[in-house]
């Protein structure tokens, strides 16, 4: 009789362990949160501001990053499924976090679920809703895109900026998860495991040269320039290399849409802010924008504190 009880013991003293474990969150085991100043174009054209998120071992390094884009790395989801009040994308924030022994980068998106929830007071519930959205298709001509070289198949390899080795895996958190530089040139550098793109000003607008950059690298890099989310539908699988030119309005659209400053005027001839280059732009590759309606889920923001609890 004692040898039948003490496997069924056993086991059941496993799941209620591990039940334990499953139910407990996975926090940093300490973290750093302080507020940073708002992005400023010219800040960041000067080369004064970088931004984004490196993990290097235990140790995860988050500058200049809002609430709506930690919570994008937090729950691994696009810009335009996070809603909330206006300053979820303008207020920045620091934040140097420690991992706890025997965890890895994968566990981060956890952890910050968790920082959210403790130093933010962070609420949400998810709802999805059919929205009016951009598809991103090739067109009946066919595409048009040059394929990377094999050997730079993984950003950061040979050429161009070089990706943070702790980057993580392409997934749908992994546009947030990116190392942004910028020189006293004006030339601003992203790399990102979707891609690397380089932004270079230019008279009336801005050039991008995207290298090593997937349909997912496309379709983020894009979606800054619209009004709308813009959704894959290519069934592309390889990295590709490809320049677009953009104008001024453009680049309000995206300086609106991630909280910047704007403090100068637009040059003469620029283009009216609310069009968009990008439409033609992407022509030339074989490439459309299609006008579409999707359902879309959405993370929509019950209750969130401008001010982090103390460290």
């Amino acid at each position: 009789m004692l040898s039948t009880r003490i496997p069924w013991v056993s086991a059941t003293l496993l799941f209620v362990t591990f039940g334990a474990f499953a139910q407990a969150p996975l926090s940093f085991e300490v973290a750093s949160v302080k507020k940073a100043e708002p992005l400023s174009v010219n800040l960041v054209m000067s080369g004064k501001m970088n931004l984004g998120m490196v993990i290097d071992n235990a140790q995860v390094n988050i500058k200049s990053m809002s609430i709506a884009e930690l919570m994008r790395v937090a729950y691994k989801v696009k810009p335009y499924q996070v809603s909330g009040p206006e300053w979820l994308t303008a207020e920045r924030y620091t934040i140097t976090a420690k991992m706890p022994a025997g965890t890895n980068r994968d566990q981060v998106s956890e952890m910050m679920q968790a920082l959210l929830a403790e130093r933010f007071k962070l609420v949400f519930h998810r709802e999805t809703k059919e929205q009016s959205v951009y598809a991103l298709t090739v067109m009946k001509s066919g595409l048009k895109l040059q394929e990377s070289p094999s050997d730079d198949a993984v950003p950061g390899t040979s050429g161009g900026p070089a990706t943070p080795q702790a980057a993580a895996p392409t997934d749908g958190s992994a546009q947030v998860r990116v190392n942004v530089t910028s020189d006293a040139g004006g030339t601003v550098q992203q790399a990102s495991p979707n891609g690397n793109v380089k932004f270079a000003p230019r008279e009336n607008g801005m050039r991008l040269e995207l290298t090593k950059m997937n349909s997912t690298g496309m379709v983020d890099t894009l979606g800054r320039f619209v009004e709308r989310p813009v959704i894959d539908a290519t069934d592309l699988k390889s990295r590709y290399d490809l320049t677009i030119d953009v104008g001024w309005g453009d680049m309000m659209t995206m300086a609106r849409a991630v909280g910047m400053t704007i403090p100068m005027q637009a040059p003469p001839g620029a283009m009216d802010p609310g069009s968009s280059a990008v439409f033609t732009a992407i022509q030339q590759y074989g490439l459309k924008l299609e006008a579409r309606k999707a359902p879309i889920e959405m993370l929509i923001v019950d209750h969130v504190e401008k001010t982090p609890t103390d460290n």
